[in-house]
């Protein structure tokens, strides 16, 4: 053999070899890569080959897969009722991917999980019976905050201050996820997107806005757990009016007879008294009033429940007079309903903050748990003395000052309303906050609600947090408690 033919044979065996260690690779580690690569048609086709699993709520699918006339995407998913449960599902589409609890256990809804097929099914990759999401959802309680919102712009959340199940996710306006399923479903989609009202974000979770007054409930608990005041019937040290600290603003209440000045906490809830709460986060400083905050949750960037839910946020760097306005829910201070469900749900929990959660577990094809959420799994918050004085002020500010629109009969029922400043000076239509729990002595049951109302169509001077929003509020409970 020559010299040019013995090379051009070693240059060919290299080629063969480097062509072989590749094919290798690409098989061995990066198979699943491009097997779950989003341009991967064969992963979309495959996920669609058979009907998807269910999302259950309360024993009972909301969800359904539907045989098409397309050869190759057999099934699209169906919603039997799309808009109640838009912000408890999510959607998923051949064409747009999936979000929330579909996006999230998608593996286990199409088959594709490793915990459902048995051994010879990951020899063979032959694909599994899909699995159930079962969820916590109440449906009384849902449909209740669905009717209840109705055309408002808004959101509302429930959830079981002992156990941390969220029973009620509702975001207004909603949307059918039937109609973006498939893939000729453009004009639908487009809509969507186009909505000036965003139906497809999940304002309970995923917009977080000023709170307003409903965080006076965070700014209390600061007061009394750090002995800025002895108890809620304390007498505080709150001029009226009261000058934001630094500056020659006057910061005014919203009634000008309310009796405010040197107010008790009790009192200060109950006419919602912005100079008593805005002197109090002053005098707490911003580190205090911010380590209460954390405390019941914000500032934390992966609250899963599953869903991930937008951080609430409770700023620093601020000044005095800064620090006052955050106060009364106001500066950059931000909340979604999620969050505030919590404030009242650790209050009415003596305290002690449930993990909110709104899956109960996973399941296979058989109903056999692949994976469970418990139930209390609880964090303190505030001390048990401190939980129980600011319950009992809750329920002054529902029997006897502003929220008396959420009232259940033969039930103990809690509140804080709130009006929230929207734009700059607030030039923009404010929003209506209720933050509450109730509970039934008789029967056990307990529940907390948060509701917003971004935009009811009322006029500016009829916006407040008990003419809108506590209404809701109201509806959410009683079908809780059954009543």
């Amino acid at each position: 053999m020559n010299k040019t033919i013995r090379r051009a044979s070693v240059f060919c065996l290299l080629m063969v070899l480097a062509l072989l260690v590749r094919a290798t690779w690409v098989q061995g580690y990066e198979a699943r890569a491009l097997a779950d690569d989003e341009h991967n048609r064969r992963s979309t086709i495959a996920q669609y080959a058979q009907p998807l699993g269910d999302i259950i709520v309360a024993g009972s699918p909301v969800t359904g897969s539907k045989e098409t006339d397309d050869d190759d995407l057999r099934y699209r998913r169906t919603y039997g009722q799309g808009e109640l449960y838009a912000a408890v599902t999510g959607y998923s589409s051949q064409a747009y991917g999936a979000t929330q609890l579909e996006g999230i256990y998608s593996d286990v809804l199409d088959g594709t999980d490793d915990r459902l097929g048995s051994p010879t099914d990951l020899l063979t990759g032959k694909r599994a019976d899909p699995g159930a999401v079962v969820t916590t959802i109440d449906p009384d309680v849902q449909k209740a905050g669905f009717e209840a919102l109705g055309d408002d712009r808004g959101a509302a959340v429930a959830m079981d201050p002992v156990s941390g199940r969220i029973l009620g996710m509702v975001s207004s306006p909603s949307y059918d996820p039937s109609t973006i399923s498939g893939t000729t479903d453009g004009d639908a989609w487009r809509k969507l997107l186009d909505a000036k009202d965003k139906p497809l974000v999940n304002r309970a979770l995923r917009q977080p806005l000023a709170p307003g007054s409903t965080f006076k409930l965070v700014v209390a608990s600061a007061a009394l757990e750090n002995g800025l005041y002895d108890s809620v019937d304390t007498p505080t040290d709150s001029p009226n009016p009261y000058t934001l600290p630094g500056t020659t603003t006057v910061l005014s209440n919203e009634s000008a007879s309310a009796p405010c000045e040197n107010a008790t906490l009790r009192t200060a809830l109950q006419y919602s008294c912005n100079n008593v709460f805005a002197k109090a986060a002053a005098d707490l400083g911003q580190d205090k009033v911010k380590e209460m905050a954390d405390a019941f949750g914000f500032d934390t960037e992966k609250l899963d429940v599953p869903v991930r839910a937008s951080e609430s946020v409770y700023p620093t760097g601020m000044d005095k007079a800064q620090t006052a306005l955050t106060g009364i829910g106001q500066f950059e201070v931000t909340a979604t309903p999620m969050q505030m469900a919590m404030v009242s749900a650790a209050l009415a929990n003596g305290g002690e903050l449930a993990a909110p959660h709104m899956v109960s577990k996973v399941t296979d094809s058989g109903g056999t748990a692949l994976q469970t959420y418990e139930d209390g799994d609880t964090e303190r918050v505030v001390s048990e003395s401190t939980a129980e004085q600011l319950r009992s002020a809750m329920v002054t500010v529902v029997e006897e000052g502003t929220g008396t629109n959420a009232r259940v009969d033969g039930a103990e029922v809690g509140g804080k309303t709130g009006t929230a400043q929207n734009g700059v000076d607030n030039s923009n239509t404010p929003y209506a906050w209720f933050t509450s729990y109730a509970k039934d002595d008789s029967t056990g049951k307990q529940v907390a609600v948060a509701v917003i109302v971004e935009d009811s169509g009322s006029a500016r001077s009829e916006v407040s947090g008990n003419g809108l929003a506590a209404p809701i509020a109201q509806k959410m409970m009683a079908a809780a408690l059954g009543r």
